[in-house]
């Protein structure tokens, strides 16, 4: 399969909300459309350098996307990358889309100084854990949220 990758465009709309819409489905998760204008925005916008996104293409066909966040670390002297969110359309699933939009968020982070790249996923899923186990060095680390209510 031939593709390439490149960063979101603000003409991409129509092509990088199905997608963000499937992987949230994924998660069983629903956004309101106000969020979904602000994300967009930010990943979109050629002057945000913490928050970008890359949608991977084959044609005019949007085949996957990545969202990345740099951000700073108390750890480290030098900011970190946290790998929001990956999707790859079922359709172009086992071609290397994904990895090739995880190598993109690697080369930026590098470029950037930031060789710290981490994100998360959820145990259950195997298909994900099965390609990022090739990748990346999983951690045993687990992660709470806020109770709110």
């Amino acid at each position: 399969m031939s593709y390439r990758i490149r960063l979101i465009k603000p003409e991409d709309r129509p092509a990088w909300e199905p997608l963000w819409r499937a992987y949230l489905a994924f998660y069983k998760t629903e956004l309101p459309d106000s969020t979904f204008d602000a994300t967009f925005a930010r990943y979109s916008d050629p002057d945000t350098f913490d928050m970008r996104g890359w949608i991977a293409w084959q044609g005019d066909t949007a085949l996957g996307l990545v969202h990345a966040i740099a951000h700073p670390h108390g750890w480290r002297p030098e900011p970190v990358t946290y790998l929001q969110d990956l999707f790859t359309a079922p359709e172009a699933r086992g071609q290397g889309v994904a990895t090739a939009l995880i190598e993109t968020v690697y080369a930026d982070a590098d470029a950037a100084g930031r060789p710290a790249v981490y994100w998360l996923t959820q145990t259950g899923n195997e298909t994900a854990r099965a390609l990022y186990d090739k990748i990346a060095l999983p951690t045993d680390f687990m992660v709470y949220r806020r109770n709110t209510g």
